[in-house]
């Protein structure tokens, strides 16, 4: 339970400002949305100034190994070479690969080809092929902060019902952010990107969503895309989460291979396309972190 402060405390957020001038009337607001009935977050999930710059400093680090790769993936390649690229660019930017080791995930980055909807595990056996659509997925830890962002690529003579899958899949980002402000909530951006997905004829992954992100890998708040207006997490200045969408060319159900325990693959067998974003929700409206 979030502890109450008097007017002239410090204020729970590390500003060094009193309450009474910095989050008083904020946390007022919340109440009012939380007497009726509406998800409001905890004030956990709120990053501070100094959260907020370190992040945006973790991001950059992650835009910029995410150039890397865009500047070096071709057909033949191997996605262990990839993961390779990822981890050495990590280092040498400073930073720490996020996935290496998270609940015993076994490389640096995530790499998922046509039907692999995500976590698609890099491998020496596996090889760029002409026509391959691939989502290269990187998260970064820079100084304890953690970003996580993620990018379609399209290999060669790409379909152009590959090649249109992956641009609704990315358009599905900024239709997503259209909807992010604060005193929003999650849903409303939830259920603009499904009817957008749906009026082109595709689906969205129900199962896997995004998550709050910035102090730890994944935080809370669990965020769903086939969700409703007025419904899940009121958002908030301050909360930092991703929207990362999961596109299927056929139908949403997905299923997670018994071989590695990690990669979801579409069931029907079509193809999945997904663009991931670190997202901040400001005063204003929002600011992406990492894209």
């Amino acid at each position: 339970m979030n502890k109450k402060y008097d007017r002239n405390d410090l204020c729970w957020c590390g500003s060094g400002r009193k309450y009474k001038i910095c989050h008083s009337s904020y946390d007022e607001r919340v109440l009012t949305y939380k007497s009726k009935g509406c998800i409001v977050p905890d004030r956990e999930i709120i990053k501070s100034k100094k959260q907020i710059d370190g992040i945006r400093d973790s991001g950059k680090i992650n835009i910029a190994i995410l150039d890397y790769v865009r500047d070096h993936i071709h057909i033949g390649m191997s996605t262990e070479e990839i993961n390779n690229l990822v981890y050495d660019k990590t280092k040498e930017l400073g930073g720490v690969p996020a996935p290496l080791g998270f609940e015993g995930y076994p490389k640096s980055v995530c790499t998922s080809i046509n039907n692999e909807v995500c976590h698609g595990i890099p491998s020496e056996k596996v090889i760029l092929k002409d026509g391959d659509i691939i989502n290269v997925d990187v998260s970064t830890i820079v100084n304890g902060y953690f970003s996580d962002s993620s990018r379609m690529f399209c290999l060669g003579n790409v379909s152009d019902e590959k090649r249109q899958l992956v641009e609704v899949a990315k358009k599905s980002i900024e239709v997503g952010l259209s909807q992010i402000k604060a005193w929003n909530f999650l849903g409303d951006m939830g259920q603009e990107i499904n009817d957008y997905v749906q009026a082109n004829g595709y689906s969205v992954v129900k199962d896997i969503g995004g998550h709050g992100v910035g102090i730890e890998f994944h935080e809370e708040p669990f965020v769903s895309y086939v969700s409703k207006r007025g419904t899940e997490m009121l958002m908030v200045p301050g909360m930092v989460f991703t929207i990362e969408p999961m596109i299927n060319m056929g139908k949403p159900d997905v299923f997670i291979s018994k071989i590695n325990g990690w990669t979801a693959y579409t069931k029907d067998g079509k193809d999945s396309a997904q663009w991931e974003v670190t997202v901040l929700v400001t005063e204003s409206g929002y600011e992406i972190l990492a894209y």
